[in-house]
């Protein structure tokens, strides 16, 4: 008897669930997405609850391959982050069970699920796609529902405009009616002006009858027509008014909904599974190679030399001998030269054998009437050549297409299946890396990748049925994009490699850059007398220098290793120890929290030095403008520019322990870097603003 393995289990009963949970919202918010898109031709039309009802459940079933590969990345990229959250996936290692052996399972389901969805897409979705597009066109073409506002003109009704004034919502009675009538066309517009009016819907929903109540009605006058012709389209055309009490009017509007043919939606590429597009290209192809073949022998009548027979008349006899010292090439000879032209089926080279022709020596030995004869026939023959040609480029352009999008429907039913395997190969090896489960992260991931994935697919697709580029290339452009990122993930997480450890590609950015990394001590150090300021030098506040002065120095030095418990902040440190100083006393016994004060006071003027040095290439892309050493000296700034940020954050992370660039630092360096790269009056500036807040934070270390 079969029996799965406990860590399988555990594997497939942590993803099942949240795999259905994100499939449910990825349809969900695909379908939001259909709806915002087509509300406008869905509201206000009555349709009842079951038609879009129906509308809806095609519509979700066919939006099935777009929230699919999406459902599984983030899937994946939640079950093995919240397994690597909670330390599952550190256990199931040390235990001697491999990343790739962990997602067997996952892996023989994804591949169940795409076998699966290979199959919807080739017998499910045909079926799908033309209910779904047949409702879709149906609601689309539905005319609205009859909801005339009060003081404004309604257009709903094709070939009225109707404006009314005031209506009454018990009676159904319209009040100061007027409409505009141009269902004939403007030349025979008709205006009706009424007191009041009453619609009513026929049975068959099919037409509307609209009895009209103390009013006149503005037409042309028809009964000048026959007379005189001229004045109808003339600057001021007659018409006639007429007075009525009631009139009645029958406007046939469908207000019922009418669904259309299936069988129209039949022959599109949507509706046909793998075999019948296989066999509608054949059949396509056939038809534009029998086209072309068309071409090709009507091209060749067109230019063969027999065209000589269509200037000679019938009536000439065939005696007459055509000599000329320029063309001597005889009728018979040039049949025979077509002749096995047609028969090898290749024209170019038998006609470059052809001597040419003057037409002149051919047409100066018939007569007048001949010779218009004889041009009429040729310019009869043309035009039918030219009207099958037009024909016919009309017909192939289309047909071209029409095969294009049935390869590109042909090879879309094996990317869906193609994309599900490449997003869980993401999803589940990324998931491990980061190891941050929920709702937050993965799902951050999982929508840039979708993104990604998106553009790619549609940018491909389009392309490719455009003609642009090759069929294969266009649809599994993004497959072949998306694939070597699921193959580098899984080989990393496999690995055990930190992805996304910002300090390794710092480490290694620093290295091209030949910059050593700053040495950081956590160790506690002893206070250096030198390193001490005056009191005068570190703008302290008068007031908390005049409450420490009184103390004793014992309690001074207590203050200065444990400022914490006194409720002080670290800048107390160097107003203590500058009393302490003033005073005369010894440090024996001090400890500080920090002893990094001499690396980041190094850090601190090579901070300065490389934004100076900086400053020299950017005065040089400057002068150099438009030539070809403006590019050299760009890339010697941006060289410095970077490294002037290192040190920023080197400076940073020595002064303050567990240093984590705040707001304030990343806000300062991004304005630095943007004064310096379009403003270079304020590069100066922005450089010795940074230099100064840097000098202020070292002196409230130390």
């Amino acid at each position: 008897m079969f029996k799965i393995k406990r860590l399988y289990s555990f594997i497939l009963q942590s993803f099942l669930p949240v795999f259905l949970m994100t499939f449910g919202i990825c349809l969900f918010i695909v379908l939001m997405q259909f709806l915002w898109k087509y509300v406008e031709d869905i509201v206000g039309k009555g349709i009842s609850i079951n038609i879009l009802l129906e509308m809806f459940l095609y519509a979700g079933l066919s939006f099935i391959p777009l929230a699919l590969p999406l459902a599984i990345l983030l899937a994946a990229l939640m079950t093995f982050g919240n397994m690597g959250e909670r330390l599952e996936l550190l256990a199931i290692k040390a235990a001697g069970i491999s990343l790739l052996k962990t997602m067997k399972p996952l892996i023989f389901f994804i591949a169940i699920v795409s076998i699966g969805a290979f199959f919807f897409q080739n017998e499910a979705m045909p079926r799908i796609q033309v209910k779904f597009r047949t409702l879709l066109v149906s609601v689309k073409e539905k005319s609205p529902e009859l909801d005339i506002p009060e003081g404004a003109f309604y257009n709903g009704i094709r070939g009225y405009s109707i404006h009314v004034k005031k209506k009454n919502p018990k009676t159904r009675m319209m009040y100061d009616v007027m409409i505009y009538d141009t269902s004939k066309g403007l030349n025979d517009m008709m205006v009706f002006v009424c007191d009041s009016a009453l619609m009513t819907v026929a049975d068959t929903k099919d037409r509307l009858y609209l009895d009209l109540f103390s009013g006149q009605r503005f037409s042309r006058d028809d009964t000048s027509k026959g007379n005189q012709p001229s004045r109808r389209n003339s600057q001021y055309a007659p018409y006639s008014r007429e007075n009525f009490k009631k009139k009645a009017i029958t406007i046939y509007f469908s207000t019922d909904f009418n669904m259309i043919d299936e069988s129209s939606m039949e022959g599109t590429q949507f509706s046909k599974d793998l075999k019948e597009l296989t066999t509608s290209i054949d059949s396509m192809r056939r038809d534009l190679d029998s086209l072309n073949r068309i071409d090709r022998e009507m091209m060749f009548k067109l230019y063969r030399p027999e065209i000589i027979a269509a200037l000679q008349p019938s009536t000439i006899k065939k005696e007459t001998n055509i000599s000329s010292s320029t063309t001597a090439i005889s009728t018979d000879t040039v049949k025979a030269k077509a002749k096995q032209a047609e028969e090898s089926q290749f024209i170019a080279t038998d006609l470059t054998h052809v001597q040419p022709i003057n037409f002149d020596s051919l047409t100066n030995v018939l007569s007048r009437s001949d010779k218009i004869t004889s041009l009429e026939r040729v310019k009869m023959r043309e035009e039918g050549v030219a009207t099958s040609f037009y024909t016919q480029s009309w017909m192939k352009p289309r047909l071209e297409d029409n095969i294009r999008r049935h390869e590109v429907e042909m090879h879309r039913k094996f990317t869906l299946s193609f994309a599900c395997l490449i997003f869980f190969f993401i999803g589940a090896p990324l998931g491990a890396i980061i190891r941050k489960g929920g709702m937050g992260v993965p799902v951050i991931i999982s929508v840039a990748f979708f993104i990604v994935y998106y553009i790619f697919e549609n940018v491909g697709v389009k392309m490719a049925r455009d003609g642009v580029w090759p069929i294969w290339q266009g649809t599994w452009l993004s497959s072949m994009i998306l694939f070597p990122i699921g193959v580098f993930l899984t080989y990393k997480s496999m690995n055990d490699s930190d992805l996304f450890n910002i300090g390794a590609y710092s480490k290694y950015i620093r290295k091209i850059l030949f910059m050593k990394p700053k040495p950081v001590s956590f160790e506690e150090a002893e206070v250096d007398p030198k390193d001490i300021k005056p009191l005068s030098e570190l703008n302290a506040d008068p007031d908390l220098v005049n409450s420490l002065l009184p103390l004793d120095s014992n309690i001074l030095k207590d203050i200065i290793m444990n400022y914490q418990q006194y409720k002080y902040d670290q800048s107390i440190q160097p107003i203590a120890l500058a009393i302490l100083k003033e005073r005369g006393e010894n440090f024996f016994g001090i400890k500080l929290k920090n002893p990094n004060y001499k690396e980041a006071k190094k850090t601190y003027k090579d901070f300065t030095t490389s934004g100076l040095i900086g400053f020299i290439p950017l005065i040089g892309c400057i002068l150099a403008d438009h030539t070809v050493f403006f590019y050299p000296f760009l890339v010697l700034y941006l060289i410095f520019l970077i490294r002037t940020c290192f040190f920023y954050f080197d400076f940073y992370r020595l002064v303050y322990r567990h240093y984590k660039p705040n707001s304030k630092h990343l806000l300062l360096i991004i304005l630095y870097y943007i004064i310096g790269l379009y403003c270079v009056i304020l590069y100066p500036l922005s450089s010795l603003f940074l230099r100064k807040s840097m000098k202020k934070d070292m002196g409230n270390v130390i």
